[in-house]
């Protein structure tokens, strides 16, 4: 089985770099390559977002979604705790710094009072 799963494995990575060689003889856009530092910084541009700190690339609105931004600050520090132990200096501090910014701007947001 492991067998199948390296054969697949190297097919898969072939057939990802003749798509990317591919599109850039077209001079389409190549996609970077994914990585951990890539990921926490899409999804803290998404908080970021939702917290209404910058405009939603799909409006070109500031728009606020508090309960949403709670959802992925929260996924950031599921994140970092599953991790722990397995990132290098750079993504640890990364994270950290990350998140400290986006709880301080969650914390900041004025919150809406039911009663």
């Amino acid at each position: 089985m492991d067998e199948l799963n390296k054969n697949i494995d190297e097919s898969w990575k072939e057939s990802a770099q003749k798509e990317k060689d591919s599109l850039k003889k077209e001079g389409k856009f190549v996609p970077p390559e994914p990585d951990f530092n890539f990921f926490v910084t899409t999804l803290a541009l998404q908080a970021s977002i939702f917290l209404g700190l910058a405009p939603n690339p799909a409006t070109n609105k500031t728009e606020e979604d508090l309960t949403q931004a709670k959802f992925i600050i929260d996924t950031l520090g599921m994140l970092k705790e599953k991790t722990k132990g397995n990132l290098n200096k750079d993504e640890e501090d990364l994270l950290e710094k990350l998140l400290y910014e986006l709880r301080m701007h969650y914390i900041a947001k004025p919150k809406e009072t039911t009663q």
